[in-house]
């Protein structure tokens, strides 16, 4: 029982922060990202442990079908060669310097595992960012390359994260040629 007490005070709490962040002006998500912060330090926090597939059902899927709904895709279709441009350049930079960085921290760490874990942390919130624009008086083709780049992130880095998991496990199995004898 105490697991659904928390739940219900996390979404209380998300609730007045948005509520806090939207009477002064500010973009709910930095509330939203600062509260989330501070969840741990407070007295009697649970130690969860969330199965991914739950949380890339139960969190990121409706924020990025929500995200999808406020798209035009006409917009998306007028502007798709920089939508696409930024969005494979963005997470492959990004990736590429996690890698990078990851590789420089922890020399042992093979390449493809750097990459998997640049491809984890590459791509932006997509609603965040989206809060966050419409507060800024962007023209609007520029707010809607960005917007849908902020969608398209989301996909290019799964699939930069897929590919890197394959070259883990294609790494981990490595097979012996008999050596041949003659007769």
């Amino acid at each position: 029982m105490q697991t659904f007490e928390w739940i219900i005070a996390l979404l209380l709490g998300a609730a007045l922060l948005s509520a806090l962040a939207r009477r002064l002006g500010v973009p709910y998500p930095i509330f939203l990202a600062g509260g989330g912060a501070l969840i741990p330090f407070l007295p009697g926090s649970p130690e969860w442990t969330l199965d991914p597939h739950l949380a890339l059902t139960l969190f990121v899927a409706p924020v990025l079908v929500d995200s999808a709904y406020d798209t035009s895709l006409r917009d998306l279709r007028d502007n798709w060669l920089p939508v696409a441009g930024l969005a494979l350049m963005a997470v492959g930079l990004t990736t590429l310097t996690v890698a990078l960085a990851a590789r420089w921290l922890v020399p042992d760490m093979s390449w493809a595992v750097a990459v998997a874990l640049g491809a984890i942390v590459a791509p932006p919130d997509a609603a965040a960012a989206s809060a966050v624009m419409r507060q800024v008086n962007l023209p609007h083709r520029l707010l809607k390359i960005l917007e849908g780049e902020s969608l398209l992130n989301d996909a290019s880095a799964l699939l930069l994260y897929k590919l890197a998991i394959i070259a883990v496990l294609v790494a981990g199995f490595r097979y012996r040629v008999a050596p041949r004898f003659s007769c």
